[in-house]
């Protein structure tokens, strides 16, 4: 339970100091004139899609919290043998995190106009998110060649559906990042165009890097 509560915590830590930011920059302060009309210096709401996405993670995070939650109390019975983690989720763990990395790029150079920039920063963050599932999907040949199946032991269960769980999610967002790879690469395309796709991505993918340090983490306590 107090591992669910830490990652709750952590994510609620990441809203807030994601919305911070947008409300310092409003200084209602400076604004004058009457109530009905408020003048330019009213911040303009945030685009549906963030909103939304926002709304999904937050969907997302109660749903993997459920899941942390009854790992933990599960983990506590007499019949539970703990999974030996592959080394190779070291190496996944890496791939995703450059992945992230690489999505920062991506926004960044997308913040200052380089379409260039967005177009290798999109590939390469597309590039190390396949190279991690690739790398979960070895860790299972790995774990079934050496007898350990899904439905020979509860721990054995939980690391697949946990695994499974979060690869989906990446392969949700890997729809939505090839729409935008294949919008960036257009003769005619302008950073404007791409811009809050390469937002929302970066945004997901940083989420769900926070979220598999989460279940990596509690998968190594075990």
């Amino acid at each position: 339970m107090s591992v669910t509560l830490v990652f709750m915590a952590g994510i609620v830590a990441v809203v807030i100091w994601w919305l911070l930011p947008q409300k310092l920059t409003s200084k209602p302060w400076l604004e004058h004139g009457p109530i009905e009309d408020p003048g330019p210096a009213t911040a303009a709401p945030p685009p549906t899609a963030k909103v939304g996405l926002w709304i999904f993670l937050a969907v997302v995070t109660s749903l993997f919290a459920l899941f942390i939650s009854a790992y933990s109390i599960r983990m506590e019975l007499a019949d539970w043998i703990p999974v030996p983690l592959p080394k190779v989720l070291w190496l996944n763990t890496g791939l995703l995190l450059l992945s992230s990395v690489a999505f920062q790029r991506t926004r960044n150079a997308a913040r200052v106009g380089r379409i260039e920039g967005v177009r290798l920063g999109l590939v390469a963050g597309g590039f190390f998110t396949f190279a991690f599932l690739a790398g979960q999907l070895w860790a299972w040949q790995q774990l079934e060649a050496a007898g350990y199946f899904a439905g020979s032991n509860p721990a054995n269960a939980f690391f697949y559906l946990l695994t499974a769980l979060h690869g989906l999610h990446l392969l949700g967002g890997l729809y939505v990042w090839g729409k935008t790879t294949a919008r960036a690469w257009h003769d005619d395309v302008q950073v404007k165009n791409v811009r809050l796709s390469v937002e929302l991505c970066t945004v997901y993918w940083h989420y769900l890097l926070l979220v598999w340090l989460v279940l990596f983490g509690l998968l190594l306590s075990t």
